[in-house]
């Protein structure tokens, strides 16, 4: 029987909790009132950000991937697309964060409604002033996770983070992140890695902590370089869902290319109003659950 977890980003994803389209961006006329003070880049279109959202779709459904959707909440918002954020799936129960952007601070009340609802242990809930973000953390192997410290994820909520875990065995790595373009920019852990395998991950180095990235260099890990070019194009935002076997925003042929030298299969798709205009790849728009070595 294969052993199921939730402690990995690469090995075969089982399940998946999703966000579509339809039930966060509801309508034009709501994006019209929303993507403004979101930050978003440009005002996403409603029927084309439908059209790319069943395509990103149906490569769960292609792959045989169980997928759970979070319905339509009038107390969220349009970035509640991007469902990693709102919390973090242990093999303890789910971790419900406390978001540190103030558009979505109702989010991880909706995911605890619905993992309730599902019978879905909880494991914790991140408390104010303590914030935490999905996209801010990643797991290294079934023991380690990396926590970025950014204007979304603050000294607080790792603590608490920490408090959760460590007793249980898991090693909680703090990653530093730069200021770069300051707290209103999505810049999240996940903008500046993404692991494909037990041994391979995509980096954007140039805002990477030098502590950082010598702790994956001295664990083994081979570091696929995004190039400066595609690093804003979400170059380094690739969700794995078997070792190797990514999907990506298309528009960063040279990334795809290089992760395709280092043996991947690489899945794209079109995701001008689902991942560009908003700031969130495929790990955003995803809340992986269990997966299987």
């Amino acid at each position: 029987m294969k052993k199921a977890t939730h402690h990995s980003e690469y090995l075969k994803l089982k399940a998946v909790y999703i966000k579509p389209a339809k039930n966060a961006f509801v309508s034009d006329i709501y994006l019209g009132e929303q993507w403004r003070e979101l930050n978003y880049l440009s005002r996403p279109d409603f029927d084309s950000a439908l059209e790319e959202y069943k395509t990103f779709q149906e490569y769960f459904l292609n792959n045989n991937i169980e997928t759970h959707d979070f319905p339509f909440d009038n107390n969220v918002q349009i970035d509640s697309i991007y469902c990693r954020d709102a919390s973090i799936a242990t093999d303890f129960g789910m971790i419900i964060c406390n978001m540190g952007k103030g558009g979505r601070i109702n989010e991880p009340q909706s995911h605890s409604e619905i993992y309730k609802q599902a019978n879905i242990p909880i494991l914790g809930i991140i408390e104010a002033p303590g914030t935490l973000e999905g996209g801010d953390v990643a797991w290294l192997d079934s023991t380690t996770l990396v926590v970025g410290h950014t204007y979304r994820t603050n000294e607080e909520g790792i603590a608490q983070l920490k408090a959760l875990l460590e007793p249980k065995g898991i090693d909680v790595v703090v990653a530093e992140l730069p200021h770069y373009k300051g707290k209103n920019d999505v810049f999240h852990l996940m903008s500046i890695l993404s692991p494909v395998d037990k041994d391979l991950v995509v980096v954007y180095s140039p805002l990477m902590p030098i502590k950082f990235r010598d702790e994956l260099l001295n664990r083994g890990f081979e570091l696929i370089e995004v190039p400066n070019e595609e690093f804003e194009s979400m170059g380094c935002n690739v969700l794995v869902i078997a070792p190797r076997q990514c999907l990506m925003v298309a528009g960063n042929p040279k990334t795809k290319q290089l992760l395709e030298d280092a043996g991947c299969q690489v899945t794209t798709y079109k995701g001008e109003d689902i991942s560009v205009k908003g700031g969130g790849g495929p790990t955003c728009l995803t809340r992986p659950m269990h997966r299987s070595y």
